[in-house]
């Protein structure tokens, strides 16, 4: 690669990183804006898995990282994909789509970059999710409910998340095979 075409993806990784910081301060602004209970327009994190589009609570959400290599468990259900590392932290691995137990949608074809969504330390659960895309804040006051889900303006179905729910089902909280059939 010549000297330009270095220079220029090293500006582009700086401004990337620099658009990923500012968003994250901007999620770390109002998930501390929610958690003091100011009064703000009610906004959850969109994410895509397994073909679907869902809305996590920001309370609930802790760091949104790049996936590293993870490291698989023995003896474990299928969603469990195994240990991360993030930030000197082990982290559970898990594929929300295969513990629900549902096929892949057809509404949120996964089109971005992988991310480890992190559960937030007040749910006191070493977790994440990994995703196939996050799209970022939404409003789902400006949603409208059809058919026990919401959509927005452009007719996506949106579905709510509750990482909290998800910690206090017994199921979730036994990831290793009872038999060879799990």
């Amino acid at each position: 690669m010549s000297a330009a075409g270095e220079a220029g993806a090293e500006g582009d990784a700086a401004t990337r990183s620099t658009r990923l910081r500012a968003y994250q301060e901007e999620l770390q602004e109002r998930m501390q804006a929610a958690q003091s209970g100011a009064r703000l327009r009610v906004h959850q994190l969109g994410l895509a898995m397994g073909g679907r589009r869902w809305l996590l609570d920001l309370t609930e959400a802790g760091e949104i990282v790049a996936p590293g290599p993870l490291t698989p468990v023995p003896l474990t259900r299928p969603w469990y994909l195994g240990l991360a590392n993030v930030r000197g932290a082990l982290l559970g691995v898990i594929d929300l789509v295969r513990y629900l137990g549902e096929e892949a949608g057809t509404d949120a074809p996964a089109a971005g970059p992988a991310r480890l969504v992190t559960f937030a330390p007040s749910l006191g659960f070493n977790c994440a999710l990994l995703v196939d895309q996050v799209y970022g804040l939404r409003q789902p006051g400006a949603m409208q409910r059809k058919d026990g889900l919401l959509r927005d303006a452009e007719g996506h179905a949106w579905r709510p998340l509750s990482l909290a729910a998800l910690v206090r089902e017994e199921r979730f909280l036994h990831v290793g095979r009872q038999d060879a059939n799990n």
